[in-house]
């Protein structure tokens, strides 16, 4: 059961976030036309149930789209349900009907006509309670809607027209989560309803978003409230007080939903259970383990993370083109299979692959669910014939046989494009072409940072045997009995083709060369202000510096590359290496010769927060450092994040992490084989990578040959998949000119920027934010990632417009120095006393009246 009430959303208003008001599971929104709804409606359908008011909609069948979109509900006047009621296709209970006292009579009549129409809801803003007697209506089935033409509306208000029944409709801004003054506690109202127990607590129940029961435990009305603020499983402990799930554990709970069951006696959490599960054992829930589906997709979601070398499902995440081979062939065996046995086991088979291909992809279980969900909500819906050659070959169609007019308006394309969303500036609003640039949707940082906080502690109090633990759990390297191997590395540690060591040799070449010629920018400065005043600056290599290179399944040497050349180059004394071994307790050959080749100390044998820990700290064989640089995942990253702000592990670092992303921008010059290359480079690093394109008065033939290649670049690779899943949220962007597109990039502010313009050298004045620009056709962002010289370990997901990627100074410290005469003194003393006089400071000022005292004795 939902939330007694529902939250209107107002975008141009404080309150409410659209993430806080998912946690009650639906929303009201209000639009003027079929596309805001349906535009609303594909971004949010994965969180939460919308209800939409649709009276500003004049067309009927625009009402069943929105409606066929997925919208749970429809609110209308009565005019609107006049004309509605002609349409044989709508439900009555999805509809919602705005009534007044007056207008009792009519609504009484129409929902007579059939059983089925008293389904539908009514919404009201006058005394509901007198409106659904006249009616007849069970208000206990929760159809009653109650609007409020007064505000702001009072807390009681709210609550009286809750006992009565009434679900109410509340402004977000009149809402809050936090303890703020003038707004209504959310957590209040949600709890207005429910039933507590003699000790005032709520029995709840814990379910993950597939509706699986993890266990149950006890809220009460502070534990829903610090729930609700801080996103996350928050439930009362008979025992200790408040219980943060997962604080000590590391097991934390992303907050989805909340609500009560259908008689208020019954809280329920929806969560995303991070870590090993929720039960203390260690387990998924408190009452066993996962099965089936469940268990298929936790074990396929662990195999993605760290598939065993060698293995089937590895290499099924790796070809593609297998996985849709065992799918087709699972799926013939499953239309030929006869028996209950037979059909069981081959439909069990058709499920791994095709949940394999799902996983591969980033498509959660949920994610099917939900779309099944949407599929549910449609009031329109085709034929549903077989297609072409399937329904061919069963002998439903034959091949000569002509397509319907349904088809030939629609047709169907059996292996859609691969393809981005295409936004014409000049036509679209600049609120929507902001909401086009922001970047895909990223988790909230608390549970990984909940989950990161005890693997730091343990490491800084464990040392070598806390890091040596984590490895081995994680990297499966139980083989491992020191954390660390130190230079001189061993040859055989090293062995590398011919080809690949000169590849390397060239890059760490290049690289060095780049940034040791920064070095002319730190070259001491000495100036004299004043006469008698002398001011200089110095720079000084950062001494202990470490560098982080991710692994796993990956080899990543062009990152060791990237941070160890500018080290070396720039003096650091000590430079640690930090990569995640092999499951057989391995590193990557490549790692360990750029570690030779620019000197490091020593290569830490782990990963994630573990090894960032070790770094910041220091242990028993690990060297301390005081900066740690380099890539890494949401672990990596909000393990930096953490010690950085530690005092008492005085580290610093190079700058926030986010998904890798490009922006192209393309005139009527640019080849779009090289354009759709560029844009596919970054797109297959992950599914939350993000590509843009920006596209200068390019026709749609110009247009469509770049998408071609796209949709053919992008078959041919091996990553198609998750290709597929970064271009979902991708844009290409069609402006005016160089001027709109130059702001548009400088406001996204890309981590990687390519000019494929004539003339592209001419425009770089104009690159206000970027991590790195590439300029002309001859330049693809590849180069920059391995050899050209330039670093590619740059900001991302907007961080350019503050920090910049790591360049010979991102090694260095600068210290200043001022050397003064005694006349210098003299001439700048009565400067500084009187600013020190106005601040109070009056030993401040002492330092320099008692020296110009000396002087003048001096002088007599």
């Amino acid at each position: 059961m939902a939330t007694p009430f529902l939250v209107s959303l107002d975008p141009t208003s404080s309150g409410l976030s659209l993430k806080q008001i998912s946690y009650f599971g639906r929303v009201f929104i209000k639009v003027s036309n079929l596309a805001q709804a349906e535009e609303f409606l594909r971004q949010n359908f994965r969180l939460l149930d919308v209800y939409v008011d649709a009276t500003e909609i004049s067309s009927a069948g625009e009402i069943v789209d929105v409606l066929n979109a997925g919208a749970a509900k429809v609110f209308i006047s009565f005019d609107q349900l006049t004309t509605l009621s002609q349409e044989q296709s709508v439900p009555s209970s999805r509809l919602v009907i705005y009534a007044s006292e007056n207008q009792v009579d009519a609504f009484q009549k129409w929902m007579a006509q059939d059983a089925e129409r008293k389904q539908a809801g009514l919404c009201a803003d006058s005394n509901v309670k007198t409106i659904a007697e006249k009616l007849g209506m069970n208000m206990e089935d929760q159809n009653v809607y109650k609007t409020y033409n007064t505000t702001p509306v009072s807390e009681d208000v709210l609550k009286h027209d809750m006992e009565k029944n009434a679900i109410t409709i509340i402004p977000s801004q009149a809402l809050t989560i936090d303890p703020a003054e003038g707004k209504i506690p959310a957590a209040s109202l949600l709890s207005a309803r429910a039933v507590q127990d003699q000790n005032g607590l709520y029995a709840t129940s814990v379910t993950d978003e597939r509706g699986i029961c993890l266990g149950l435990v006890w809220s009460s009305n502070e534990s829903i409230s610090e729930a609700l603020r801080t996103g996350t499983g928050v439930y009362q402990s008979r025992k200790r007080g408040l219980w943060y799930k997962g604080q000590s554990s590391g097991d934390v709970q992303e907050l989805i939903r909340v609500g009560f069951d259908c008689d208020s006696d019954c809280l329920f959490f929806v969560v995303n259970q991070v870590g090993r599960g929720f039960c203390h054992l260690g387990r998924a829930t408190c009452f066993g383990q996962y099965a089936g589906l469940s268990r298929l997709q936790k074990t396929l979601q662990a195999r993605k993370a760290d598939a065993p070398v060698g293995s089937y499902t590895a290499r099924l995440f790796n070809e593609p083109k297998l996985t849709h081979a065992k799918i087709m062939e699972e799926a013939d065996e499953l239309c030929r299979a006869n028996s209950k046995e037979e059909i069981a086991f081959e439909a069990a088979d058709l499920f791994y692959f095709a949940l394999t291909k799902c996983t591969a992809a980033g498509v959660s279980l949920e994610d099917v669910e939900r779309n099944l969900d949407l599929k549910s909500l449609k009031v329109k819906r085709r034929k549903g014939d077989a297609k072409g050659q399937w329904a061919e070959k069963e002998g439903l169609a034959k091949a000569d046989a002509k397509p319907s007019a349904e088809q030939v308006s629609k047709p169907v394309d059996e292996n859609a494009r691969v393809k981005m969303q295409r936004v014409v500036t000049s036509s679209t609003p600049a609120n929507v072409v902001k909401d086009y640039l922001k970047r895909p949707s990223q988790k909230s940082n608390e549970a990984v940072v909940s989950l990161v906080r005890p693997i730091v502690q343990e490491v800084r109090e464990g040392g070598d045997a806390a890091v040596l633990k984590y490895t081995h759990k994680f990297e499966k390297a139980t083989s491992l009995t020191s954390p660390v191997i130190h230079a001189p590395f061993p040859k055989e540690l090293m062995q590398l083709s011919p080809e690949t060591q000169e590849a390397i040799d060239i890059s760490i070449s290049n690289i060095s060369r780049f940034h040791a010629a920064q070095g002319s920018g730190n070259e001491a400065l000495k100036i004299e202000t004043m006469p008698g005043v002398v001011c200089s600056r110095f720079s000084r290599p950062i001494e202990r510096v470490g560098l982080y290179i991710p692994g796993g399944t990956a080899v990543l040497p062009s990152t060791a590359m990237m941070l160890g050349a500018p080290a070396m180059v720039a003096g650091c004394k000590k430079i640690v290496f930090a990569s995640p071994p092999r499951s057989d307790g391995s590193i990557s050959p490549e790692i360990v010769y750029v570690a030779h080749k620019v000197g490091a100390e020593s290569i830490v044998l782990a990963g994630g927060a573990q090894a960032v820990a070790a770094m910041a700290y220091g242990t028993e064989s690990i060297s301390k450092v005081d900066k740690i640089l380099g890539p890494g995942n949401q672990f990596v990253t909000a393990a930096k994040m953490l010690v950085s702000n530690d005092t008492s592990a005085g580290v610093s670092i190079d700058m926030p992490a986010g998904p890798s992303e490009v922006l192209v921008i393309a005139d009527k010059d640019a080849n779009p084989a090289f354009v759709a290359s560029d844009l596919l480079s970054q797109a297959e690093h992950g599914v939350d990578s993000q590509v843009i394109c920006i596209a200068i008065d390019l026709n749609d033939d110009q247009l469509l040959a770049i998408e071609d290649e796209v949709d053919k670049q992008a078959r041919a690779l091996p990553r198609m998949d998750i290709v597929k899943g970064s271009l979902a949220h991708s844009v290409t962007f069609v402006v005016k000119d160089i001027k709109e597109a130059m702001a548009l990039s400088n406001e996204y502010a890309p981590e990687h920027l390519i000019l494929q313009i004539q003339n592209a050298e001419s425009v770089v004045d104009q690159v206000e934010n970027a991590g790195s620009v590439f300029i002309g056709q001859w330049t693809p962002e590849s180069v920059g990632d391995y050899s050209a010289g330039v670093n590619h370990s740059l900001p991302t997901y907007g961080y350019a417009k503050q920090y910049s990627g790591v360049n010979l100074g991102s090694f260095l410290k600068h210290i200043t120095s001022s050397q003064l005469t005694a006349d210098g003194l003299h001439g700048l003393s009565k400067t500084v006393e009187q600013l020190a006089g106005v601040e109070g400071l009056e030993a401040h000022k002492r330092a320099v009246s008692i020296r110009v005292a000396e002087i003048n004795r001096s002088r007599v």
